[in-house]
This record gives C-alpha cells, sequence and structure tokens, in this order.
C-alpha cells in the first residue's frame, strides 16, 4: 500500500523529499521521510478542523474550497516527495486528457490501461532502485491516484454511455453526467484530505462535499422524530459534530503506532528466512509466529488509515447518515474496521474490512462487470496494482484459492451446524480460529516480499493450507454435497428460527 515501515531506516538514497526536519528525524531516532509523513498529516489534522470552520460552503464559494484544497495537497506532496511529486502531475494530467478527448464508450478503458502502465512503471523502477528499503516515495499517493482516476472514468462511462437500468445500485449512486472543469478535477485527485494515503473518495461524494451537499443527501429518514437534531431547522439541515469520532480515531492510531514500534522487534518477520528457524521450529511454532508478526505487521496500516479518516472527517468529509438510533456515521471512507477485520468469521468477512475502499474499487472496476473468473481476475487486479513484489502475487493468488475454499466449506458443511444455537456457535468459533491461522498463513508473504524465503517456509510447512482449499474445492463437494435450493430454505429458516431463540 505504499505505507513505510517504522523500523527501517532510509539508506537507500532514494527519498527526494525535503531535509528541513533531519534534525528532528534524529532526535526522534526515525528516517526522515517518516517525520515528513506524520509532520504532513497532523498539518493535514489542524488544517482539517479550519477547513470546515473558515471555509464552510455557506461562507465561501465551491470554487474557494476547491482551491485551498488543492494547494495544501501540492504543497504537502512535493514537500514530501520532492521532484516525484510530478508523477503525480503526469498521471493525472494524462488521464484527464484522455477523459475530454475519447469516447465515453472506451475512455474507461484507456484510462484504467494507462493508469495501471504508469503505476506498473513506478512500481518496477522502485525495485530496481530501492528493492529492500521501505523508504517513502512517490508510489502510495499514485497508487491512491489511479483509483481515484480510473474510478471517475468509470463513473463518466456508467452515466454517458449505459442505460440507467443496467447499473447496479451502487453504480447508479456514483454515475457523472459529464466531465469536471480542470479545477474540480485537480482538487478531487490531489486534495490535501487523502492525497498522502488515501482513503480514496469517489468523485460524486467529493463534489457533494465541497458544494455541501452531503449532510442532506445522508439524513437517514427512518431516525426522522428520534432525534431532534436530525431535523431540518428552518430549512438548514444541523451538521453533527465530528469531534468526538476524530478524537477516538486519534487515539487509536497512536496507540496502533505505539504498538508496532515497541512489538515489532520481538516478531520481526525477517525471522522467518533464518535457517534456526525454519529448521528448528515445529509447524505449529511456525504458525502461530506468523499469526503474531503479520498482526502486529498491520498496526501500522491501522495508524495510517485512522489518521488519514480522522483528517477527512474532521473537516466534514466521510459523513454518512445516522444509526438507527439518530447517532451520526462517519464511516462513509472509512479504509478499515479493525475489530470486524480481525474477529470476522470467515476469510470474505475479514477482507471486507481491510482497505475496505480498495476492495469497493476492485468491486467497482472488475468484480461487478465481469462474469467469468471474477474472483480470480480480481485478486490480479489487486496484485497489479499493489506492484510486482513476488510475495504480493503468493499473497493475492493463495487468497483467490481460499476464498474458493472456504465457500464450498460454508457451503457443504456449515448445514450441519445449524440445527442448534449451540452448534452454530461452535462452527463459527472454529471459523473465527480458521481465519486467523489463514489470514497469517496468506500475508506472511505479503510482509516479507521476497519469493525464495516465502516458497521456502512454505515448503517446510507442506503447503498444508494450500492442499486444504484444494481439497475443500475438488473433493468436499462430492463427500458432503451441498444442499438443493429446497434444502437451503429450509436451513435459512431454521437459522432464522436458531437466532431469535
Amino acid at each position: 500500500m505504499g505505507i513505510p515501515s517504522m523500523n527501517r531506516v532510509d539508506d537507500s538514497g532514494y527519498y527526494d523529499g525535503s531535509r528541513v526536519f533531519a534534525w528532528l528525524a534524529d532526535i526522534a531516532g526515525l528516517p526522515v521521510d517518516q517525520i515528513n509523513l506524520l509532520v504532513c498529516q497532523f498539518t493535514a489534522l489542524v488544517a482539517a478542523f479550519i477547513f470546515r470552520s473558515h471555509l464552510h460552503n455557506s461562507q465561501v464559494a465551491p470554487e474557494t474550497r476547491h482551491g485551498a484544497a488543492l494547494l495544501l495537497g501540492l504543497i504537502m506532496v512535493v514537500f514530501c516527495f520532492g521532484r516525484q511529486a510530478l508523477h503525480l502531475a503526469c498521471l493525472s494530467s494524462i488521464s484527464y486528457a484522455i477523459l475530454l478527448t475519447a469516447s465515453p464508450r472506451i475512455s474507461h478503458k484507456l484510462v484504467l490501461i494507462t493508469s495501471l502502465l504508469y503505476l506498473s512503471l513506478v512500481h518496477i523502477k522502485r525495485q530496481v532502485y530501492s528493492y529492500s528499503s521501505y523508504t517513502l516515495d512517490i508510489s502510495g499517493p499514485l497508487m491512491i491516484l489511479t483509483q481515484k482516476v480510473t474510478s471517475l472514468a468509470f463513473s463518466l462511462h456508467d452515466g454517458v454511455a449505459r442505460k440507467e437500468e443496467d447499473l447496479t445500485p451502487f453504480q447508479k449512486q456514483q454515475v457523472i453526467r459529464k466531465c469536471p472543469n480542470p479545477l474540480e478535477y485537480y482538487s478531487y485527485v490531489l486534495h490535501f484530505h487523502a492525497v498522502m494515503v488515501g482513503p480514496t473518495i469517489l468523485f460524486a461524494d467529493y463534489i457533494d462535499f465541497i458544494n455541501g451537499n452531503q449532510f442532506a443527501k445522508k439524513r437517514n429518514d427512518s431516525t426522522m422524530g428520534k432525534k431532534e437534531s436530525l431535523l431540518e431547522t428552518e430549512g438548514t439541515v444541523v451538521e453533527p459534530s465530528a469531534a468526538l469520532v476524530v478524537f477516538k480515531k486519534i487515539f487509536v492510531s497512536v496507540l496502533c503506532a505505539g504498538i508496532f514500534v515497541s512489538v515489532t522487534p520481538m516478531f520481526n518477520m525477517i525471522r522467518v528466512k533464518d535457517d534456526e528457524f525454519i529448521q528448528s521450529t515445529s509447524l505449529l511454532g511456525k504458525t502461530l509466529f506468523i499469526v503474531v508478526a503479520t498482526t502486529i505487521a498491520r498496526m501500522k496500516y491501522y495508524h495510517a488509515w485512522l489518521l488519514a479518516d480522522a483528517i477527512c472527517n474532521a473537516s466534514g468529509l466521510g459523513f454518512n447518515g445516522y444509526s438507527e438510533g439518530g447517532d451520526p456515521k462517519w464511516d462513509l471512507i472509512s479504509n478499515v474496521d479493525i475489530l470486524k477485520f480481525e474477529f470476522g468469521l470467515s476469510l470474505k468477512d475479514s477482507i471486507d474490512h481491510w482497505n475496505k475502499f480498495t476492495n469497493r474499487w476492485l468491486r467497482f472496476i472488475v468484480y461487478e462487470r465481469t462474469t467469468t473468473g471474477r474472483t480470480v481476475l480480481t485478486y490480479i487486479l489487486s496484485a497489479i496494482w499493489h506492484g510486482f513484489y513476488p510475495g504480493y502475487y503468493l499473497t493475492f493468488l493463495g487468497a483467490a484459492l481460499m476464498t474458493l475454499g472456504s465457500r464450498a466449506v460454508r457451503r457443504s458443511v456449515r448445514p450441519y451446524f445449524l440445527k442448534s444455537r449451540y452448534s452454530k456457535m461452535f462452527y463459527d468459533f472454529m471459523t473465527f480460529l480458521t481465519t486467523r491461522i489463514v489470514m497469517g498463513y496468506l500475508t506472511f508473504s505479503f510482509v516479507l516480499l521476497e519469493f525464495l524465503p516465502s516458497i521456502r517456509l512454505y515448503m517446510h510447512m507442506f503447503f498444508w493450507i494450500h492442499l486444504l482449499s484444494l481439497a475443500a474445492i475438488v473433493v468436499l463437494p462430492k463427500v458432503l454435497p451441498p444442499p438443493t435450493p429446497t434444502e437451503r430454505s429450509k436451513l435459512e429458516r431454521l437459522e432464522d428460527k436458531v437466532s431469535r431463540d
């Protein structure tokens, strides 16, 4: 995802950002690239509060909000990345030129191909010149930019070149009827709230935010009358405060950063490359180590994503209506739900709550628009978008296999555990435990990045989850055939009854 590790030093000479805070990096004992990222993100957090209070849509024109968001975004990327920031300007301009000149019937495909090729070249350059370094570089923001320009192109295609009855409900929400003007476009792709590490915001949602329409559009009519604060007062929608949710996200973000920095040395993934670990540690020991090590490694993503989410919320961006109890929700653009990911009862449940907008983007770009091999194609696009480190492909191709395997288990095995509340609870516990093991087994290569050390560890673990997944796909349906549609209906009614009891 382009988020730098907090325990690697900037020793590659690859970093091109400002050195103004080198003195602070020396005091903190962190590389200057990470200090610059933190300085930019906390500056953006302060700016977000000012943006909402002093550049409110009721006080200034949309053009002013666009201009301010764009200007600060440009300052941040130049400060952090120096000349590398030109890549953002180049890709965004090339994509915009395609949208302006090509037919909407094909422009979305051209933008997708062009942006992936450009991103791929940057990924390859990084691997050639800085393979073993986790130094901050432009590839992270470029990944976010790729999501923005492609999703915008597909939304424009849906709004101009497709019939409304052919669109999914989500596609209907995001349609764009005309190409944005230059200020709208560049503000969208480079605004300071999310230019560094995301989250990606879809164009229709961003324009609603700039124009001040997000609160009126996202009001949940079912809550009307439950809380007076939800009602319109003299034609004005009362805007809920985000202060509490911003504080919570900042607190958890800092907590995750502290856990990552303090615990990583004890569970550094580099250990799986040691001969002693490979030869002397049991299968159970290897499995437990990679489960814990990958869990700790995720903390840096939680830190970066929650802080970025807090920046958006502080400016009023990310409002998603109200809960049934009338409480405001600020999760429209949240990238992760930590509890739902870490306590998911299936591989799909966990994946759905990790890097959520990337999952939404993949569904929007590929999954909903293909009929054959959609799962495999989605994972392949995800791997290409991440880059070309072999570890990524081991993770994503393995995830495709294990997702299909988990579906086969759910279809064939789960029906036998729906007869009582306790048997269902036992099944849920076992799937929770299995998901945690599979997640560590799958993602250690994503953290390690390297091919041969990853394959070596898999060999010494006998590829056991790969083989079990393959058996679940091929053998299990023959041994335990999935229920027929009639039997499935009966099981669904039984499950409803068990849940109510």
